[in-house]
């Protein structure tokens, strides 16, 4: 039997933490909506069920993966956000979700910040891109606010995207990010 660790990360106001079966209805409920579209939705709940045993598998078979985000404030699930490396995809990618009622407070910034700058620094993780849908306006901005910079056209599972690259993050200073105890 494989042992691994998933690590829990802090930030101001968000817990990065391993994903648990609780999410399964949140999980369910997004890739029911035309949100989930540019993310590989939609999904019931067994293609959800999937999607969160093979988070778990990812952390197992390479070292990192998707987080699921905790809103300290309200103790909720509100998003994803981590590296996504499975056949496919051309190279690492740093990926992100948040919820409906999540958005517009942030979070997806904080998250994404703080998932780039663990990846680079404890997982080798340097440089990433991101794979964006032409059509999400959101991602494209919030790309652009983390540094990234449109790199090409590109495909992913069979859908045209656009490429960002992620700035280099220098891992001699003090990261943006806390570890906590690994769940």
């Amino acid at each position: 039997m494989t042992s691994f660790a998933i690590p829990s990360v802090e930030t101001e106001r968000l817990i990065l933490r391993a994903p648990s079966m609780d999410d399964l209805p949140a999980m369910t409920a997004f890739f029911s909506t035309k949100r989930s579209h540019m993310v590989g939705g939609p999904k019931d709940e067994l293609g959800c069920w999937s999607s969160l045993t093979g988070r778990l598998g990812h952390w197992a078979l390479r070292g990192y993966g998707i987080w699921h985000l905790t809103e300290k404030a309200s103790n909720e699930f509100v998003g994803w956000v981590g590296i996504i490396d499975i056949p496919g995809w051309d190279e690492p990618e740093l990926g992100w979700v948040l919820m409906e009622e999540a958005e517009g407070k942030g979070l997806a910034f904080e998250a994404a910040q703080s998932g780039r700058d663990y990846a680079a620094r404890h997982q080798g993780l340097n440089g990433v891109i991101s794979y964006i849908a032409h059509a999400n306006d959101r991602s494209l901005v919030l790309a652009e606010r983390l540094g990234a910079t449109y790199e090409r056209e590109g495909e992913l599972l069979g859908k045209r995207a656009q490429v960002w690259r992620h700035p280099d993050i220098d891992t001699t200073t003090t990261g943006l990010t806390t570890e906590r105890n690994g769940q």
